[in-house]
This record gives C-alpha cells, structure tokens and sequence, in this order.
C-alpha cells in the first residue's frame, strides 16, 4: 500500500485532484468527510459533545448545531481543545479503520486540509501540495463559493504558508490554470511515479535507477528534500536510530552530483540495523535492503562494513547508509562533507574531477569505483583539516 498526503490552501482545487485520484483508481480518504461523520446524529462524538457543552449545541432535528458550536470554540481555546480532545481520537481510529480496510496494493490518498500545519507529512510515502497564487484563489471562494472577499482573505491567513506547504510538498500541483491542466498533471503523477512507486513498495524492491551517468548543477532544494526523506526515516527506525543526516555531494551547496539523495543514519550497532522487524519496518515505509551486507573502500586498508537501503519512489533517488556511530566509515561521510562545505577550492577540486570522469562516459558504477583513487588521494588533507579545525561530528 501507499500512503499519499494531499493537502492545499482554500481555494487550491485540492478536492478536484482527490476526485480525479478517485477516478483513477485511488482510495480516498477524506478528513473533512470524516470529521463530520464522527459527530452525526445519534454518534458516539455527538454524545460526548453534547455531555460536554450541553443541548445548547444541538439543532431541533436532533443533530449538531455547528454554528452554535462554532461561537463557542472559536472564543474559547479550551473549548476548543476540549471539542479537539473528543473528535480527533475518533477521527483518528475511523481513519485508520479505512486504511486497513483498502485493498493490501493500494494507493490511498488522505485528503487532509491542515496536514502542514499539523506536521503529518512523515506518515506519508509522498505528500502532494495543490496550489495556486493567492488572487486566484481569492478570486475562486469569491466568485464561485460566494465568500465575502474580507472573510476570504482572513481565511487564506489563518492557513500555512505557501513557504510552508513547499517545505512540505515532494510534489507542487500548480493549479493557476485550467481544470483540464490539473487533472492532466494528477494523471501524469499517477502514472509515471505513484502506481510504480506502490508497486516497489509493495515488492520490496528499489526503484530503477539508469545506467547512464548523468551530472546536473547544485539544486537549492535537495536539502528540503533531504530532511523530508531523513523525518520519514526517524520515523520508521524509531529508538534504533542514533543520528540522521544528509551526505554525499547533493549535501555540499554548489557541487554538481548525480541527482540521488544520499543519507547516512547512524545506529548503536549492525546487529540493531538487521533486526527483521525493523528491515520490514523500513521496506513498508520505501526504503527497501538492496542485499544483506555492504561495505565502502575504506582509506586504513580495510573495508568498513555498513548496511544499504535504496529509495522505492521512482521519482526521488534515495541512498540510505546505515552505519554504526562512531565508526570510520560514518564518521568520514560527515568529515568529508564538511571539509567540502568549508573549502571552495576542494570543492571545486572535486567537481572537476567529477566531470572529468562523467566526461570519459563512464556509467553509474563505473563512475563510483573510478572516484575511489581521488578519495584515497585526499584522506590526508581531510584528516588534517578535521586536526587543525577541531572538527567534531554532530550527534543530534
């Protein structure tokens, strides 16, 4: 199964992307549609509601009188968190009832309007932002819904930020143009990423990767990327996870790299990193073990023994080393990243030396064994940096 956030601003088209899920074969579990659900005539959260502020919410047809339960909790902020207290567990065990009851290869789409604003993200496989620029959608609640324009704008103020739902989105739908555009892009998504990325999820298998070497320029993004990938992971390692970070040349700003998010978690030990529940545990989140053991070419003559796990989305590259801290080989990932983010002519050192290599078109694996001799070659120069800076790796 894939678990699929989808989340947008008032106004975005958020429900027009869940309806065109749906026709494409989703499971769509609406939040909205379920927060209403709970508190129906003759529920359980009708009842404690009722017990907890009294007839005075009820209207004459015996159900809930939203208005007057609005004028209270929105005075209120422990009325409020009082009526939280009541719906959101509920809420929360209808959701996962019909999480549980979808089909074992599904792709369920959890439409959720405050899902950046409540932090759920790392719960997904993926999170999807709808958007659009805030006149158009003011001018949607305006013209179509009939909102007053001071109350629509209150109501786009009260939300996320359009910064924050980037920070949170590993896929933006812009939805400025027409609904035949949108739905053209849900179906794009849908095809070429989500339902080959269920597919790999579900068979434990990491997505294909080309064979062909390609470099591209330093992405502003791949460290928001990154951190999306590394709150997932704390997530689905849980106590067994030390340190999370992000390595490799896609952690260094300005270096040209392949465009694979590297990761490195540390763990108290291998043996941590081998318990079966947790390997299924990262296989069900999308980080599948690509064999039972591996190790890097050490620089002290030895191999430094580690444990690999490969992203499963097609559309986001993903490499997950797992190595124990305090170990040569976790501690030269961080050592050699930071000496890379502190100097600018190794930097460019290296980048030259990347692209002289891609330039020979070498393919991927290729590519990685040939960069082995520049890395023995700057082993001394990194441990003298790390000596006279007084580098220390951190441990958060």
């Amino acid at each position: 199964m894939l678990r699929v956030g989808l989340t947008g601003g008032i106004g975005s088209g958020k429900s027009t992307v869940a309806q065109r899920f749906s026709a494409l074969g989703a499971v769509v579990v609406d939040a909205d549609v379920l927060a209403r659900e709970v508190v129906a005539a003759g529920s359980e959260g009708l009842a404690r509601i009722v017990d907890r502020f009294g007839d005075r919410v009820l209207a004459p047809d015996g159900g809930l009188d939203r208005p007057a339960l609005g004028a209270i909790v929105f005075a209120d902020p422990g009325a409020r968190r009082d009526l939280e207290g009541i719906t959101h567990p509920l809420i929360a065990r209808r959701t996962g009832e019909l999480f549980a009851a979808a089909p074992v290869d599904a792709v369920v789409v959890h439409d959720v309007p405050l899902l950046v604003e409540k932090h759920m993200g790392p719960g997904y496989h993926l999170v999807v932002v709808v958007d659009a620029d805030e006149e158009v959608r003011l001018d949607r609640l305006v013209n179509t819904r009939g909102m007053d324009v001071e109350d629509a704008r209150r109501r786009i103020a009260a939300q996320a930020s359009g910064a924050e739902r980037r920070a949170a989105a590993d896929v933006w739908l812009d939805n400025g143009g027409s609904r035949a555009e949108l739905e053209s892009d849900v179906d794009r998504l849908w095809h070429d990423r989500l339902v080959p990325f269920e597919h790999n999820v579900r068979t434990g298998v990491r997505a294909a990767r080309p064979d062909e070497l390609r470099l591209v320029p330093s992405d502003p993004t791949w460290p928001a990327q990154a951190e999306r990938l590394l709150e997932r992971l704390r997530l689905a390692f849980g106590d067994a996870l030390v340190t999370a970070d992000h390595v490799g040349s896609t952690a260094v700003p300005g270096l040209p790299a392949k465009d694979v998010i590297d990761l490195q978690v540390g763990v108290t030990s291998l043996e941590a990193a081998d318990d079966p529940t947790l390997v299924r545990r990262l296989q069900a989140a999308g980080f599948p073990r690509t064999g039972p053991v591996a190790f890097d070419n050490a620089k002290d003559g030895a191999l430094w023994e580690k444990r690999f796990h490969a992203g499963a989305d097609p559309g986001r590259p993903a490499h997950v080393h797992v190595r124990e801290v305090g170990s040569p080989g976790w501690r030269w990932a961080l050592a050699f990243r930071d000496w890379m983010r502190s100097d600018p002519a190794a930097r460019e050192e290296y980048a030259a030396e990347k692209r002289r290599l891609a330039a020979a078109g070498l393919g991927v694996d290729a590519y990685a064994d040939a960069k082995e001799p520049w890395f023995d070659a700057v082993h001394a120069r990194v441990e003298e940096w790390v000596r006279v800076s007084g580098w220390e790796p951190a441990r958060g």
